[in-house]
């Protein structure tokens, strides 16, 4: 018994060591069967090697170090979207892979590096560059290529500046799935450098365009801190310049940024409307300290950096801030990717101690991420992704020679051969033809403007399409405004109202305030708002105008009936005189004809007559020799007559008077014939006046605009010192005819032609005082007749007070015409006396 109980017991104790060894065996036959997965994420073999650079993590902030230290990007924060974009290129090139028309009998292998920080992340691409571990600048540059035919990559631009000049030595294609910077478009210094997302200039016409079509003046512009944001906002204020829009504040934003400080230097602006041109970590912060701080009642323009983040929207609080409107890639569905991030994230990556990976190129993704997550994140910069993928495998489907099914393996291939062959890009992928321009940007897509509604969600309400024309559109009755009406204004000062120019107020444009044109001015809102134009003379305008109108134009035309009835008045005036003259030429040797002036008479109704023609040109439309013979022949011709009537007076208050007292004058002023030297004197200083004032200042046409706005009153301009003299002359001799006219007023009555001529200047001073006053007091166009009858009364005045009296004592009054008579009278003068 003793001997079975210690074979049973040596039986017991090898089976457990058989179980334990058949344990064991199962656990390694496990391991390795998990190691026939990929052996990373990052890496993959093929005939021909892409590069990938993406930042999976992100590296925001600034280290000051003592001594060199590579970047381990695994300890930074995860950006979940990037990954997403990682995973999209590993999808593609598996699809690429899988397809038969597409490299055929090809396969394409990739290696991606997680670039996490813009400067510090030189390791993996002397990686990519190097030949052997090694990078000979100064080799033979077709023996000393890397494997690398492309790179896909960068996302931003500052990481794209900073690696970009390293692969254009060699002329190896670098296509950017991110970097917008304009810099990029200049061929002649990145000159293998291709993308397929669109520059910040159409990001930049997007959101201006926006800006427009809601009328919005007065903005802010935050902008990340780097060459990207700086760009945007530079195109940005170009964009706007010589438009209403204004840049009221910009600022930008890095890891140190006070926000609290920028939003109040917003809120004390009055700035309503808020563009955030950054990536999405940047307005992440952003919009989280405008909510922690109750920022509230705003418009955000998002770029399409961040205009599709998945988890704002739903933040708390984020209704309080206002509107949120963005500019973002159309959603694309690439077929086949969800199920591949599901197979992908089933699998198990084996991290074997001698396969361990290079640096920057681990990741622990699957304990940060489900497949549902990635799936469900910020899907921006997607379709870029893949077509950068696809443009690249077209170019080698093409320098290949790819055809029928099979591939050209006897070529030698070279990055400039595939950057030669993306240039020439045109192929459809997923409904889009996929081309580029001589600068390398796309020359397709387009953009959706998205508006972040109740739900969370990033509603698309309208587009703008580049190609193949430009079309823009936006849905308003789709927005749900924070104001719960229609879309808010924001002005720095309210539009002036009609007729009211602007007047700066500060530095920016829309800032201003409003003064109203004044008369005679407008305003042309279509031309320059801040200035109030002049009307041209022949025109108008009431204060506060926005034009002008034609003045009406006024002058008293040869039809009036007004003109009429004193022209007929005129040519009536010089029949009468010349009738007169016909009467006293026959009773010429009369009394009556003698003590009127003899012959001096025929003068005297002689320039009467030439005097009635200045009546006719006061009517017409005026010219300058209008205007002249408006004036001269009556103050030429007028001054005889006055003259006249000077001699005639101080020749009766001389015999009556001043015979007894003076009689060697007499016998002089008979002897030289005073009378007639006298006048002719008058009348040849009065033609010198008006020839000398006439030729240095004639009278001219003028257009009278000053006292009535709405009208031109065509008159002539008088020069007054050309007028001073004739006009002196004039007053002169109608002073000295009043003084001895009036010194004979107690003269015998059939020679008391000297108070006929008191009379009749009395009347012809009266009539130039109604004359002078009505013209202070009326400048309309009748004052052109006024002037004509003052005229032609100052005519009859004589006319009818001095020459109808003798006329009348001619023919009905015969016996009072002898010299009997006459001596009566002066006897019983005499006898008074």
């Amino acid at each position: 018994m003793f001997d079975i109980r210690l074979v049973n017991g040596r039986l017991t104790s090898t089976m457990k060591h058989l179980f334990v060894s058949l344990l064991l065996l199962g656990a390694f036959l496990r391991a390795l069967a998990q190691c026939t997965a990929p052996a990373s994420e990052f890496q993959l073999e093929g005939d021909y090697l892409l590069a990938g650079l993406f930042d999976i993590h992100h590296d925001s902030s600034a280290v000051e170090q003592d001594r060199p230290e590579a970047i381990d990007c695994s300890s930074k924060p995860f950006i979940l979207s990037s990954y997403r974009r990682f995973q999209l290129m590993r999808f593609s090139v598996e699809e690429i892979n899988n397809s038969t028309k597409l490299l055929p009998n090809v396969s394409l292998g990739y290696e991606i590096f997680d670039h996490c920080s813009d400067i510090h992340n030189f390791p993996g691409i002397f990686k990519l560059l190097s030949v052997d571990g090694l990078i000979q600048p100064w080799g033979d540059p077709h023996k000393n290529l890397s494997k690398v035919m492309a790179v896909v990559g960068t996302y931003t631009s500052t990481q794209a500046l900073t690696v970009a000049p390293l692969f254009m030595m060699d002329l190896i294609p670098m296509v950017s799935y991110g970097a917008a910077s304009s810099v990029f478009s200049r061929k002649l210094i990145f000159p293998s450098f291709l993308r397929t997302v669109h520059p910040n200039k159409d990001v930049i016409e997007v959101i201006f365009n926006i800006v427009q079509h809601f009328k919005w003046r007065w903005v802010a512009f935050l902008n990340i801190d780097d060459d990207y944001g700086n760009d945007g906002r530079d195109l940005f204020i170009k964009r706007i310049k010589d438009t209403e829009i204004c840049l009221a504040y910009t600022k930008g934003l890095n890891q140190d940024t006070v926000h609290s400080k920028i939003f109040r230097q917003i809120e004390a602006q009055r700035i309503d409307i808020i563009i955030v041109f950054a990536p999405e970590w940047t307005a992440e912060a952003l919009i989280h300290k405008a909510i922690q701080l109750n920022v509230t009642k705003k418009v955000w323009i998002a770029g399409d950096a961040w205009s599709l983040n998945k988890e704002l929207p739903k933040k708390k609080g984020i209704k309080n801030i206002g509107t949120v409107i963005g500019v973002s890639e159309p959603k694309v569905t690439i077929p086949g990717f969800s199920d591949f991030i599901y197979s992908s994230k089933s699998q198990t990556y084996c991290e074997i101690a001698e396969q361990k990976s290079f640096c920057n190129q681990v990741c622990n993704c699957s304990s940060l991420a489900s497949a549902e997550e990635i799936l469900a994140v910020d899907p921006s910069f997607n379709f870029p992704v893949y077509s950068a993928v696809h443009a690249i495998a077209h170019a080698l489907h093409n320098a290949l020679q790819c055809e029928s099914g099979r591939c050209n393996s006897n070529i030698t291939m070279y990055p400039h051969m595939v950057l030669a062959e993306l240039k020439k890009s045109n192929f459809t992928l997923l409904n889009q033809s996929v081309t580029f321009d001589e600068n390398g940007d796309p020359n397709f897509g387009s953009y959706s403007i998205v508006f972040w509604n109740q739900s969370g969600d990033a509603e698309e309400i309208g587009f703008y399409n580049f190609h193949p024309k430009f079309n823009f559109f936006i849905n308003n009755t789709k927005i749900q405004w924070h104001t719960k009406k229609g879309a808010p204004t924001s002005l720095c000062s309210q539009e002036c109202e009609e007729g009211f120019a602007k007047r700066l107020h500060g530095i920016h444009q829309c800032c201003f305030d409003c003064e109203i044109c004044l008369k005679e001015t407008y305003i042309n809102k279509t031309g320059n708002p801040y200035e109030c134009i002049n009307c041209t003379e022949t025109e108008w305008s009431t204060a506060g105008s926005t034009s002008c109108t034609l003045r009406v134009v006024e002058y008293i035309p040869f039809t009036d009936s007004g003109a009429i009835l004193i022209m007929v008045g005129a040519w009536a005036l010089v029949v009468i005189t010349l009738a007169m003259s016909v009467l006293f030429a026959i009773n010429y040797n009369t009394p009556v004809v003698r003590s009127a002036g003899g012959p001096m008479c025929f003068l005297i109704l002689g320039c009467h007559s030439l005097c009635s023609l200045s009546v006719f040109f006061y009517f017409g439309k005026p010219t300058t020799s209008f205007c002249i013979l408006r004036f001269l022949p009556f103050l030429l011709f007028y001054t005889v007559c006055l003259a006249c009537f000077v001699v005639r007076s101080f020749q009766i208050v001389y015999i009556f008077k001043l015979a007894a007292k003076f009689q060697n004058l007499h016998s002089l002023w008979m002897k030289y014939h005073g009378q007639w030297l006298v006048i002719t004197v008058a009348f040849v200083t009065q033609a010198l006046l008006l020839l000398f004032g006439y030729t240095f200042a004639p009278p001219k046409p003028y257009n009278e605009t000053r006292w009535y706005p709405d009208k031109i009153i065509l008159s002539c301009d008088i020069n007054l010192k050309a007028t001073f003299g004739p006009v002196v002359l004039l007053l002169s001799l109608c002073f000295l005819c009043f003084i001895f006219s009036y010194m004979g007023k107690d003269l015998p009555k059939n020679y008391n032609e000297a108070k006929a001529i008191t009379f009749c200047l009395f009347l012809l001073i009266l009539t130039w005082i109604i004359f002078v006053t009505v013209k202070l007091l009326y400048h309309g166009k009748y004052i052109q007749t006024l002037n004509a009858l003052a005229i032609l009364f100052s005519l009859y005045c004589f006319l009818l007070w001095y020459f109808l009296p003798k006329c009348h004592i001619i023919l009905f009054q015969s016996y009072k015409n002898t010299q009997g008579y006459f001596q009566g009278l002066l006897l019983n003068y005499n006898t008074r006396q």
